[in-house]
């Protein structure tokens, strides 16, 4: 501790002590805290309360309080605490039986603020931080401390229940972390006495009658094997399996979720991992009881492990299967492909009563829906999915929700009724449905996918969200058969559903939802942007209204419908010359302006942000990707675009245009052989002196310079920042130090500028009708090399970096500072001012 903070500390320790000053901010409390958690991390706790006695004092302070505050108390507690977890200061603080009077019977235990949360919450935390070294360890098990924790458990407060329930985790796993060893059983083993009683406790419960406390120990063993992996585990799993598999007898299970949590912890546990251990046999009898509501996460969980008995997996799988198989049951379909179950592992009757339920039919489709979506990201799946039932269940579940399904039974007629537009359920196949797209046994029932897909694309039931649901499922399907080795009879079958599916695109952009329209306008920016090599793709495109349709958006009263129309432009363009091969029209006939032209309109006059900035990513994107428009004409295209940005108010439309600037620099550098360039593949055989100052004509002319320069001095943080990195990077290949020599030589200062200067030169280069002839920076142009250059090594980019990068609170943020923020909050500074941080 510093001499400044140690000369604050009594007098802030006397205000915590004094029950008439209360401190205003609470805040000031946990940062004073926090400072002590910092400073016994780094220094001896008994060397801080030896040198700082007004700690100790004030803890026996507040102890002798009639009726301190609870939030002192608390504070006392958990400052109590910190200091104890160092075993010296642990000793020193139980010679005075300061801890015995904190966190004994005798203390806040028997007083009448012990009914305050917040005090109880004090406790435990204290407690935790003090269970570092077996002497707490003792002290806890002699005053009794341990029958509070129990207690504590089920505090009516959630988190000082919770909080409870993690301290005894700590206190099990720390009383037994140097246990290595495996005995026989905990009975026969010379285990410390305080894991002893908690386990002792914990099975206790466990055989209770009472819900709360079986629920209680089942979270806090799913605590402990979640976050120890030692061999004991398995010996507390011996002692304590019976009783947790007897409640999977139960009828019905009412802890199922909780088992399920528990299982799967245990499961993740390498010292679980052997095929032989007793922990699979209690799995797979969970599997079989639980109710199949709460068993799925149980079967995904188990599925998604690397080291489990093979017979255990295909039991999970079956069970996430079941429900999908009864529903590919219910309904009348030909029988070309077998069922999704060989067997059935649960008795059918409980997933069929789930199903012909309302309540429960949408949430375990829904939940298994989820499941099976999760496993197909997998890179490996340790047992084979039966691809085309289970496609087939999925696609019949769309169809039950649209009313195209024929039931085939009591049960289909149910479930008929009860999916009939239910939007969760669509959402959820509609979700898998887009991911199986990757199998390669696909196109064997693609017919059936591409009917449902435009079912739901053309129905006027189909929600705003479904129909985007229904376009990101549609676009998987079309780009994996896109990359799948294609066959004519596929390609004519794909050439068709485009034709359908551009027809329906034509009746979604003229919706009347905005919503619609823009979901339309998404997918076709994606569908662009992936099949837009195709041949037959482009053909079946331009031989619909989907490109006009998309240009008239541009004008929509909506502004996201006219940003996702940008953005859709912005691929469509790249089809060599939109423009002049729509259907219809001839050459003399195009339109007035072409798309750069009406961009560039919607950059300089939207009164709308979410245009601009879909303008400025597309002109990003084209000069990245070598536009055919932008490749003809780039620097005045770059110069009239960061004009029509450094005029624009919008932080993100300027942060985009910061985008373009370094695209454009790197481009230029790199093809002049300046730089390496990821962007250009062409360098340039000139001398390095002719390369700089043919880069720097070419950055002048654009008035680069003046945009970045500009950018720098922005008030908006993310803006400045993207600026000063650029400008650090140009330097870098620009300002060698020959230049530097040269700037030096000609009696040029060099002395490092700030803002104020750059904010002085830029409002003389907006004045200068032409570049002065001098080399001065003050006096020169934007357009002149030399002066340019001279701001660039003048201008402290470097230090405005740091100064950028700095946190907003960086001015005060100091022990030295809290401990001022404390008094002044109570008066005794003269004057009364706070520096909150």
């Amino acid at each position: 501790m510093d001499r400044e903070c140690s000369q604050l500390l009594p007098s802030v320790c006397a205000v915590l002590a004094d029950s008439r000053q209360l401190v205003a901010d609470d805040t000031f409390l946990e940062k004073f805290l926090d400072w002590f958690k910092t400073l016994t991390e780094t220094e001896s706790s008994l060397l801080l309360l030896q040198e700082n006695p007004c700690l100790t004092e004030l803890i026996m302070c507040v102890l002798k309080l009639k009726d301190p505050s609870s939030s002192t108390l608390s504070f006392i507690l958990r400052l109590t605490g910190i200091f104890a977890a160092s075993e010296s200061c642990f000793q020193y603080l139980q010679q005075r039986e300061l801890l015995i009077s904190l966190f004994g019977e005798v203390g806040p235990l028997s007083s009448a603020l012990w009914e305050e949360a917040s005090v109880r919450s004090g406790w435990v935390q204290g407690v935790y931080s003090m269970v570092q070294h077996q002497s707490a360890l003792h002290f806890l098990c002699n005053c009794g401390a341990i029958d509070v924790i129990f207690t504590l458990q089920g505090d009516p407060s959630l988190f000082v229940a919770s909080a409870a329930n993690q301290l005894v985790v700590h206190v099990l796993t720390f009383s037994l972390q140097s246990f290595q060893t495996k005995p026989v059983n905990i009975k026969d083993c010379d285990w410390p006495i305080c894991a002893q009683k908690l386990i002792v406790h914990i099975e206790e419960s466990l055989n209770s009658n009472s819900a709360s406390h079986i629920k209680q120990s089942l979270k806090l063993l799913t605590s402990v094997f979640a976050c120890c992996h030692d061999l004991w585990t398995e010996v507390l799993w011996s002692q304590l399996s019976e009783p947790i598999v007897y409640l999977l007898d139960e009828e019905p299970v009412h802890t199922g979720h909780l088992l399920v949590d528990l299982f799967l912890s245990m499961a993740r546990s390498p010292v679980f991992s052997c095929p032989e251990c007793s922990l699979w046999t209690s799995v797979t009898c969970a599997l079989e009881h639980l109710n199949p509501a709460q068993v799925g996460c149980l079967a995904a969980g188990v599925l998604k492990l690397q080291e489990c008995p093979q017979a255990v997996r295909i039991q999970a799988l079956n069970v996430l299967l079941q429900p999908m198989d009864c529903v590919l049951k219910a309904a009348s379909q030909s029988l070309e492909y077998p069922g999704l179950l060989n067997r059935s592992v649960n008795d059918s009757a409980t997933v069929e009563t789930l199903l012909s339920c309302r309540s429960s039919c949408a949430s375990l489709l829904c939940q298994t829906l989820a499941h099976l979506e999760e496993l197909q990201y997998l890179t490996c799946l340790p047992v084979d999915l039966p691809h085309i039932p289970l496609l087939q269940s999925v696609v019949t579940i769309l169809q039950f929700c649209i009313g195209l399904a024929i039931p085939a039974s009591c049960l289909g007629k149910k479930i008929s009724r009860i999916l009939i537009g239910c939007f969760r359920v669509q959402r959820s196949a509609l979700d898998i449905l887009g991911v199986l797209s990757h199998w390669e046994s696909h196109s064997v029932f693609m017919g059936s996918v591409f009917d449902i897909l435009l079912a739901y694309l053309k129905s006027p039931d189909t929600s705003p969200t479904v129909l985007k649901k229904s376009f990101q499922a549609t676009l998987k399907w079309l780009v994996s058969l896109s990359e799948a080795p294609s066959s004519k009879d596929r390609w004519q079958q794909t050439e068709q559903f485009l034709r359908d599916l551009f027809l329906v695109l034509q009746k979604r952009l003229c919706s009347p939802y905005w919503e619609v329209r823009d979901s339309a306008l998404e997918f076709i920016t994606l569908l662009v942007k992936h099949l837009r090599e195709k041949e037959g793709f482009r053909q079946v495109l331009f031989s619909s209204e989907v490109p006009k349709l998309t240009e008239d958006l541009l004008e929509d009263p909506e502004s996201y419908v006219r940003a996702s129309a940008v953005t859709a432009m912005g691929q469509l363009s790249f089809l060599t010359h939109l423009i002049s091969k729509k259907p219809g029209l001839e050459n003399g006939n195009l339109k007035e302006k072409s798309i750069v032209a009406q961009l560039k309109e919607i950059l300089s006059t939207d009164s709308e942000g979410f245009p601009r900035r879909a303008v400025i990513s597309v002109f990003s994107d084209w000069l990245r990707e070598g536009h055919p428009d932008v490749l003809t004409d780039t620097e005045p295209f770059v110069s009239s675009v960061l004009q029509a940005v450094n005029s624009d108010f919008d932080w993100e439309v300027k942060a985009g245009g910061l985008e373009l600037a370094e695209i454009f620099s790197a481009q230029t550098l790199g093809r002049l052989g300046l730089a390496a360039c990821p962007y250009a593949a062409v360098l340039s055989s000139a001398t390095r002196s002719t390369q700089m100052s043919e880069s720097l004509q070419i950055f002048c002319q654009v008035k680069l310079f003046e945009f970045l320069f500009g950018a720098l001095c922005d008030c908006d943080r993310p803006v400045a920042q993207k600026a000063c990195d650029i400008l650090i990077a140009l330097k870098a290949e620009l300002c060698d130090e020959s230049s530097l020599k040269e700037g030096t030589s000609a009696g040029l200062s060099t002395e490092a500028r700030g803002i104020t200067w750059l904010e002085e030169t830029l409002r003389r280069w907006s004045s200068c009708a032409k570049p002065c002839p001098r080399g001065d920076a003050d006096e020169a142009g934007s357009q002149d090399p030399n002066g340019v250059l001279l701001v660039l090594r003048t201008v402290d980019l470097e230090g405005l970096h740091r100064s950028l990068n700095r946190s907003s609170d960086h001015i005060e943020k100091s022990p030295q500072s809290l401990l001022q923020d404390i008094l002044a909050t109570v008066g005794t500074l003269e004057d009364n001012e706070a520096d909150c941080y």
